[in-house]
């Protein structure tokens, strides 16, 4: 693949094959970039064909036997808030939100705490500073932070990329002990509003994989795109 910019061949590697994170008794295996010639206009054709970031990797899921993994997204200008979104929104309305792109303290003792008490039976336990930042930061896309504020206590943090067309939900994070305010799915209709705000098309969420319990929450989030073999296709909406 060439970016249109500067036709940089871009070379794309295969990991080992290993235990998979979402689904018991399941094999994967990546499909890999790492490269310091990436962009954020790049960078966005990658998303277009399924691949997600994690650090400064670019990986895509080329598993043995199993496509459970399927890339989704919002159309933003389309998206319409449900009856259970409009409740979310209605119970946080106490709350503030804004974006940086300031990494801090605060922010990191949030993470910490979340993967503590939310994900500890995970990949990403025991969480470490070290961990964090390979995980969350890139070189060459410096990532923006969604926080979101009950008066000076932060309570919830989205990590996004800020793309051409888009925006790019890479990992969020909230208080355990605030569960009952629905604050993940705060965080995505926040990420959806800030989209429309800025005039992307587009919020990418990821992969959608509907046998994983804590993954199947994304098709809650309607119209949305899922990426087939014949390209982008709308749910079928009821």
């Amino acid at each position: 693949m060439n970016s249109n910019a500067s036709k940089t061949p871009i070379a794309i590697g295969i990991s080992q094959i290993f235990p998979c994170s979402y689904l018991d008794g399941q094999q994967e295996q990546l499909l890999v970039i790492q490269e310091d010639t990436l962009d954020p206009i790049l960078f966005e054709r990658l998303l277009a064909i399924g691949f997600r970031r994690s650090g400064s990797a670019i990986y895509k899921p080329r598993c043995p036997r199993c496509n459970a993994c399927q890339p989704i997204r919002l159309p933003v200008r389309e998206f319409t808030v449900s009856k259970r979104q409009k409740r979310t929104l209605a119970q946080n309305r106490d709350l503030t939100w804004r974006i940086t792109s300031s990494h801090t303290d605060a922010q990191y003792a949030l993470y910490e705490r979340y993967i503590q008490q939310r994900h500890f039976d995970g990949p990403m336990y025991p969480p470490s500073q070290e961990q964090y930042e390979q995980f969350l930061f890139c070189h060459w896309l410096p990532p923006t932070f969604i926080e979101v504020y009950d008066g000076d206590k932060l309570l919830a943090v989205a990590v996004t990329d800020t793309l051409p067309n888009s925006l790019s939900a890479i990992y969020s994070y909230f208080d355990p002990d605030e569960e009952h305010r629905s604050l993940g799915a705060l965080l995505i209709l926040i990420q959806c509003r800030l989209a429309k705000l800025q005039g992307k098309e587009f919020l990418y969420l990821g992969y959608q994989i509907d046998a994983n319990r804590k993954m199947a929450y994304k098709r809650l989030y309607r119209p949305y795109q899922i990426l087939t073999p014949q390209g982008w296709e709308y749910c079928q909406v009821s």
